[in-house]
């Protein structure tokens, strides 16, 4: 039996719930459901940092943050760490690159033998102001705090982001087209396709975006029973308690216009694989780098572990796989990916890889529970201090640094996270028992000195000068002409 190939997308900012498949009755995503209903939909699914740079390292790698030291979107993956691109390429696969990866400094490879549709300039640099994204439709809605949310900053016309994916996906299309007509080789294949979509700003085809604002209800404000300090002062720290009602019905029909102009895109991936020879031994896989909370608890954009932010969706169709579409209830992790990719391409595992292979999940049925799976997942942060999470079975545990109070939720008998545990002395025993596992290998005073020195060590490099942009096979230049307000 020939070895299988692997397409692989990753989208930026999917909040796991806006799915058709997910339940979502609002949101038109048919090439996603489909592909849901072609293979296995992990339900609980989490990254391991929910920010762009230190998700994507540790997606790579199947390293936490806490291993890399990679904690914000500047950090630097150094070269020598492997990722499964290289596990791929030893395994003798030809590995491609199409689109975002959010790669930082003078490698923009790390590992994949070629990169087609470089990523937006400033993701290069680690640049932290405004050139982080060239040709994005205003400064203030690609930042996070209110003015995001702002009437003219959200709405109607066509953004940079859109227009990045819609070059990635004729790239990827075409080289999809191109290799199957070609004669000089028969190597499987990894190629992995990253999207900027649906991450903000909150602009979408004025059809899309009059869709939405049709069918969306208007947003009522919930409040949390016992808010956590942390979470309120978030909030405050980008000015949440400031928004109006309009301002949050007009940026969530704009994410779902996003979502669904993301769904064209896969859509039109899938297809392009279909009219191929090889389609019928390729593994298609979907996710995304972290979530969005898109007004969920009274917040936006990510950096949060309530589970509209930390968790994402995960899609698996495995090559001329028969039954029904199954849903997996167990824990797993992005990290998981880089071990089943080493699994089912016969390449070697990561030396320090923490991932397990997701195998056992795709191969038979297995009630949505693996027997002997760990169940269990952890994630970081680091808005100005550190913390962690511990998702495992129903229980969801996070800790931050400068508050002994921590939050617990229970997910099975509170999934919309609600209830906050976390002072309840009935589960006191509870707490004590996750919180002596998610601090066995982490600690907050540990964490923020690592942080320190990695960010003075990077500002050293930046300040001597020396060159740090690395070659790509195709930069990707923005076109003029974009960037429309409808």
């Amino acid at each position: 039996m020939n070895r299988p190939s692997f397409l692989l997308i990753m989208s930026d900012q999917h909040n796991p719930h806006v799915m058709g498949r997910a339940g979502d009755p609002h949101v038109r995503t048919p090439n996603l459901d489909r592909l849901a209903g072609a293979g296995v939909q992990f339900d609980r699914a989490y990254c391991a940092h929910p920010l762009c740079v230190p998700s994507r390292m540790a997606f790579m790698t199947g390293q936490y943050p806490l291993d890399l030291g990679i904690w914000t979107n500047a950090g630097i993956l150094p070269s020598e760490v492997p990722t499964f691109a290289h596990v791929l390429n030893a395994a003798g696969y030809d590995t491609v690159l199409c689109g975002r990866m959010h790669f930082v400094g003078k490698d923009q490879n790390h590992g994949f033998a070629r990169r087609l549709v470089g990523d937006v300039s400033g993701a290069l640099e680690g640049s932290p102001g405004r050139d982080l994204f060239e040709g994005v439709w205003s400064w203030k809605a690609n930042r996070q705090n209110v003015d995001t949310l702002a009437q003219d900053a959200v709405g109607p016309g066509k953004a940079t982001y859109e227009i990045f994916d819609e070059a990635v996906t004729d790239r990827a299309c075409r080289w999809l087209e191109e290799r199957a007509v070609r004669s000089d080789t028969d190597r499987p294949f990894l190629l992995v396709v990253g999207f900027l979509l649906p991450h903000n700003p909150y602009v979408c085809s004025k059809p899309l975006f009059e869709e939405y604002m049709d069918k969306l209800p208007v947003p009522v404000p919930r409040e949390d029973r016992d808010e956590h300090p942390a979470v309120r002062r978030l909030k405050q720290q980008r000015g949440m308690d400031r928004a109006v009602p309009e301002q949050l019905r007009r940026a969530r029909a704009a994410y779902y216009g996003l979502t669904t102009t993301l769904d064209r895109n896969v859509g039109r991936l899938v297809d392009a694989l279909r009219q191929t020879p090889f389609q019928p031994e390729t593994h298609v896989v979907y996710t995304s780098d972290h979530g969005e909370l898109c007004g969920e608890h009274g917040l936006w954009w990510k950096d949060s572990f309530y589970e509209g932010s930390v968790r994402v969706p995960l899609l698996w169709a495995a090559p001329n796989r028969r039954g029904p579409p199954r849903r997996v209830r167990s824990t797993v992790s992005l990290l998981d990916i880089s071990a089943t990719l080493a699994d089912l391409s016969g390449g070697p595992s990561l030396p320090a890889g923490r991932g397990r292979s997701l195998g056992p999940f795709l191969a038979s049925d297995t009630g949505g529970i693996e027997t002997g799976w760990p169940d269990e997942a952890f994630a970081e942060t680091f808005t100005g201090a550190p913390a962690r999470m511990l998702q495992t079975g129903p229980w969801k545990l996070c800790v931050y640094a400068g508050f002994e109070r921590v939050q617990l939720f229970n997910l099975e008998n509170d999934p919309e996270e609600r209830n906050d545990l976390g002072l309840d002395p009935d589960f006191e025993d509870v707490r004590r028992r996750l919180l002596a596992h998610l601090t066995r290998d982490w600690g907050p005073e540990c964490v923020s000195e690592q942080h320190a020195r990695r960010m003075a060590e990077q500002e050293l490099v930046c300040r001597s000068g020396a060159p740090r942009k690395g070659q790509i096979s195709e930069r990707w230049t923005f076109p003029s002409g974009g960037n429309v307000r409808e």
